[in-house]
């Protein structure tokens, strides 16, 4: 019987060991994995830290550009401002024009209807072709005031998104 006591204690000694030495293991694990996720966590922190700042510099970036943008775009409505003020006021010196060339029309009119038989064909045919000169430089002048017009904008527009452009580049 000895021997059997001698063989529990033996057994039992090893068990405490094995316990003893799972416990140690156990406690290194722990600690390893605590010191692993303590640096995962710190990677985490720099990480979060580093796109937050990344995000408000393009933020500074973005608002530089769009204030670039916003000034370009009051230059350009400036430009086809006066681009319309111009064509106004060609309008009001062409309609001079016109006034003339339709008092021309009407002083050759006039004096068809007063003059003498011999000159009534070719006073005629001066008076109407005359009527068709003033005609043709009226239409003429009002299409002409719109393309300028047209153009006018049309050159401010395209030099604000040029500048645009260049100023996104």
């Amino acid at each position: 019987m000895t021997w059997l006591l001698s063989y529990w204690r033996q057994l039992l000694m090893v068990l405490i060991i094995a316990a003893v030495g799972i416990g140690c293991w156990r406690h290194g694990v722990t600690t390893t994995d605590a010191a692993w996720q303590a640096k995962w966590d710190q990677h985490l922190a720099a990480d979060a830290a580093a796109t937050a700042q990344a995000q408000a510099e393009q933020r500074v970036i973005e608002q530089n550009r769009q204030q670039s943008i916003n000034k370009l775009a009051e230059d350009g409505q400036r430009a086809i401002d006066k681009a319309q003020m111009d064509a106004a006021a060609a309008r009001a010196s062409a309609g001079s024009l016109r006034d003339a060339a339709d008092k021309l029309a009407t002083r050759l009119a006039a004096s068809e209807a007063r003059g003498d038989t011999c000159t009534a064909g070719a006073s005629k045919a001066a008076a109407a072709a005359a009527r068709v000169l003033a005609d043709v430089l009226k239409r003429a002048d009002e299409r002409a005031g719109r393309l300028a017009d047209i153009a006018d904008q049309s050159r401010a527009r395209g030099l604000a998104c040029e500048a645009a452009y260049a100023a996104l580049r």
